[in-house]
């Protein structure tokens, strides 16, 4: 039996933003998903966030853009919190 899913914590070192993602059902042609497909991964990217990233370029080009929109997250692994305390000062590179 699996366990629920909850979302990545400090406990891993890291907090994620919670922002609220809209799904949406897209019906492609297949060589137009492979097309995609394969620029999304020669910019290291999944297809659905080349799908979004495009979306997003067309919308600011066009002025649609709306100004409230999150950013797109950065791509890889999120940076490490900085050490906090008296010891963070003396663990500097030796």
């Amino acid at each position: 039996m699996r366990r629920p899913c909850r979302p990545a914590g400090r406990e891993h070192g890291h907090a994620l933003p919670v922002t609220e993602r809209k799904q949406v059902l897209l019906r492609l042609d297949p060589a137009v998903h492979d097309a995609l497909a394969r620029w999304a991964s020669a910019e290291l990217r999944s297809a659905n966030a080349q799908i979004e990233f495009l979306l997003r370029r067309a919308l600011a080009e066009a002025g649609r853009l709306p100004g409230d929109a999150a950013p797109i997250a950065r791509r890889g692994r999120p940076p490490r919190a900085p050490k906090a305390g008296p010891e963070a000062e003396r663990s500097g590179p030796e």
